[in-house]
């Protein structure tokens, strides 16, 4: 009498189904073959001989793929298939051998007749087709179905570029369009963009047959053009970061996506500065720096942006700390620094301009990020001190930037207020920020007054005339007193002056010391 189940098979070492010799048997070449085997090796001794026990391992979709058989072979043959389904029966079908030599309208003649209907059917059913490959990816691409599904789709897009832009120069043409065809022309039409319609669909796949599409576009000649397939690999890592399940997913195909980040950097890199601005150079740079990039991207994106810095804006730069970590500043200074270095090392003679124009930026920027509490001395003279003297006219905003900071930073030691202000040349000061510098209470007094006598040294240098030969007598009396008089040292009370900056000064012909007591309010 036959048992209701003498079939043990467990699949993956996951879940164990007990099924139907019988059943199981009249569809599967591979099954009939093993319960043959099994047969043959089994312990005539056993109390329940009857029972046999098979191990599936890597079956396609584990546990739930082999209860899709099951329930095709008990139900004499019948399943309903659709996209959700249909790559996971394929693979299932292909594995156990469910052939023609066993019966008709076989599982894999049945899944076969589907697939060739999405193949030429709708766009959104090779899509669909394509999610379902990600359950078992690895069968489904040794057995060829997800190239031929990515070529089912690269046609779909060939197909409506052209369609698109035939109905662009020819209304009438839009008459001939497939009906397969119509949802991604309105698509196209709708955003405007005919040839980026299909990048929101593409990117709710895996990083899997991202990859795949992207060597199957390189390696045979397609009309999707080089710029589209960068701007789609932009596309897709930008969406997968705004994910809910991004981290997860990051850590679990972090390879994958790191390696369709480098593909992205090289495309872009290619592209350069004839279809990518500065601004967007920068926004790239915000999303694939994400992801785990090799240092020979990074860089080659880096010195294309820092070669384009002064179409820059302060909103471009102002990029936040990788990571998430706050503990080395709020910002990405390092990042604002390196492209600086490619900016001043790659300037042309005749850059002078733009050299300017970065100089104005860089000003602007250091005030934004003076505020910030974990912003180190270091870091700030980094960006100050990047750029070249002859880069500003003017360094009132660097004042501006350091009296930010040292307002910001209530606890620098007199050591780190003194080196931040070694960025300042003081003859470039105005009169009215000098001023300003000397009464800063913030500011050390070795400072305050190397920043005046700089001050009077560059205002005695552009007021002072030619001598002239013939003078007369009082003229003569006048020069011999004013040679006489000393200069005067300014000395503030309450402050000492350094011993090294004293001896310099006192070289100098020496000074007269007048002590105010209220100095820097009456500047």
């Amino acid at each position: 009498m036959s048992l209701f189940y003498d079939l043990q098979i467990n699949i993956n070492g996951e879940y164990t189904f007990f099924i139907n010799q019988d059943v199981i048997s009249k569809y599967s070449v591979s099954l009939r073959k093993m319960i043959k085997q099994s047969k043959k090796k089994r312990n005539k001794k056993t109390k329940d001989p009857e029972i046999i026990t098979i191990e599936i391992d890597e079956f396609p979709g584990g546990p739930d793929g082999f209860e899709l058989v099951s329930r095709f072979c008990y139900n004499e043959g019948g399943i309903s298939i659709d996209v959700s389904n249909v790559s996971t029966l394929y693979c299932c079908s292909v594995f156990l051998g469910m052939t023609e030599k066993l019966c008709f309208s076989n599982l894999l003649l049945q899944t076969e007749t589907f697939l060739e209907e999405v193949f030429y059917g709708s766009w959104s059913d090779i899509v669909l087709t394509l999610k379902n490959c990600e359950q078992v990816f690895l069968h489904a691409d040794s057995y060829g179905l997800v190239d031929k599904l990515i070529f089912a789709a690269l046609t779909k897009i060939s197909r409506s570029s052209e369609a698109f832009s035939s109905s662009s120069s020819s209304p009438s043409s839009a008459k001939n369009t497939p009906e397969s065809d119509k949802r991604s022309n309105l698509q196209t039409v709708s955003c405007a963009r005919s040839n980026e319609w299909w990048f929101d669909d593409m990117s709710s796949l895996s990083p899997l047959i991202i990859l795949k599409l992207i060597r199957i576009i390189g390696a045979y000649k397609t009309n999707v053009k080089s710029l589209v397939q960068t701007k789609f690999l932009l596309h897709y890592l930008k969406t997968r970061l705004q994910t809910k399940s991004r981290n997860t997913e990051l850590m679990k195909n972090k390879l994958k996506y790191s390696e369709l980040a480098d593909t992205a950097v090289r495309r872009v890199v290619l592209a350069g500065k004839t279809d990518f601005s500065c601004r967007k150079l920068l926004c790239v740079l915000r999303v694939l720096s994400s992801f785990s990039l090799s240092r020979e991207s990074k860089t080659g994106l880096e010195t294309l942006i820092g070669e384009m810095l002064d179409q820059a804006t302060l909103d471009d730069l102002l990029i936040p700390a990788a990571g998430g970590s706050r503990e080395s500043g709020f910002y990405n200074v390092d990042l604002v620094i390196r492209l600086l270095k490619v900016f001043v090392r790659n300037i042309e003679d005749e850059g002078e301009s733009k050299m300017k124009e970065v100089g104005r930026l860089i000003d602007k920027y250091l005030r934004e990020i003076s505020p910030d509490q974990n912003l180190k001395v270091s870091r700030f003279l980094g960006v100050a001190e990047s750029l070249p003297d002859s880069a500003r006219d003017c360094f009132d905003g660097v004042y501006r930037a350091i009296d930010i900071y040292l307002q910001s930073h209530p606890n620098l030691t007199p050591e780190d207020r003194t080196n931040i202000c070694r960025c300042l040349n003081y003859k470039k000061l105005t009169l009215e920020n000098c001023r300003q510098l000397a009464r800063n209470p913030k500011i050390p007094p070795d400072v305050a007054i190397q920043a005046l006598k700089s001050r009077c040294d560059n205002q005695e240098h552009r007021t002072r005339t030619p001598e002239v030969k013939l003078v007369n007598k009082s003229t003569c009396r006048s020069r011999r007193h004013s040679q006489d008089k000393k200069p005067v040292m300014l000395h503030l009370k309450g402050f000492e002056i350094s011993d090294k900056l004293a001896d310099e000064l006192k070289t100098q012909g020496g000074y007269n010391w007048k002590i105010m007591d209220s100095f820097r309010e009456r500047l």
